[in-house]
């Protein structure tokens, strides 16, 4: 291991305004029995998430628990891209994204990383989509603009993916070494495509995971029109943008 950690496998959660799920959320990741540490990237939450998390690291998670302060609300692209530039610093080899709110089960972690350490695959995404639709809690007009959003991606971008815009992903580190993080500028729900897109482009190999998705049972969702404008408009510019790799 390069690292100074003791686990290859690194979870990274960006978080506003989350201090009902915070500390559940953390203690389900850690207390899984593959061993997996935690970045919890905060943009300036006003009610005190990130005291939380410093209270944890203080506590028994020192050292499996980390903590990166944002100033503000600067977008869930942004809080991924510092948080894999962490990673890879940190020689972490999995490094994975995940919502802080329960919609992505913990326990469903492992079987995203085997996807990736066993079986050999690049990225693993964690799919709604690929048995069917695997949404619990949704209201019934979000699970359709979130299906047919996919296959329209699925169709301008010319993929065979059948969740674009998924949040719950494991990547290796050579994924993230290669795709050049500073030119993804897209921040919403486009961000995760553009990401997926580009790893694909340049030749990795993706494997979906089915995962049941559960909406959020404790806090505000940040979901937005504009976020969805974002995909729908940036899905067309990507399909004209020449991915190519770090130099």
């Amino acid at each position: 291991m390069a690292g100074t950690h003791q686990n290859d496998s690194l979870v990274i959660i960006p978080t506003y305004n989350e201090k009902e799920n915070i500390e559940a959320i953390i203690r389900a990741v850690t207390s899984l029995e593959k061993g997996f540490d935690v970045l919890i990237i905060d943009d300036g939450s006003p009610d005190g998430t990130a005291d939380i998390v410093k209270r944890l690291m203080a506590d028994e998670l020192a050292g499996r628990l980390h903590l990166i302060e944002r100033s503000g609300k600067l977008g869930l692209g942004t809080a991924y891209i510092r948080g894999f530039e962490w990673a890879i610093a940190e020689k972490y080899d999995f490094i994975f994204e995940m919502d802080a709110d329960f919609s992505h089960n913990p326990a469903d972690l492992p079987r995203l990383y085997a996807a990736c350490h066993d079986e050999g695959h690049d990225v693993a995404v964690g799919s709604r989509y690929v048995t069917g639709v695997n949404v619990v809690n949704w209201p019934m007009g979000r699970v359709l603009m979130s299906y047919f959003a996919s296959k329209y991606v699925r169709t301008v971008l010319g993929i065979g993916l059948h969740d674009t815009t998924a949040g719950f992903v494991c990547y290796r580190r050579r994924v993230l070494e290669t795709i050049r993080l500073n030119e993804i500028h897209f921040k919403g729900y486009a961000f995760q495509i553009e990401m997926k897109y580009s790893a694909l482009k340049l030749g990795f190999s993706v494997k979906e995971v089915p995962v049941i998705f559960v909406n959020r049972e404790l806090g505000t969702s940040k979901m937005s029109g504009g976020i969805f404008g974002e995909a729908f408009f940036g899905v067309i510019q990507l399909r004209f943008t020449k991915i190519r790799p770090r130099a």
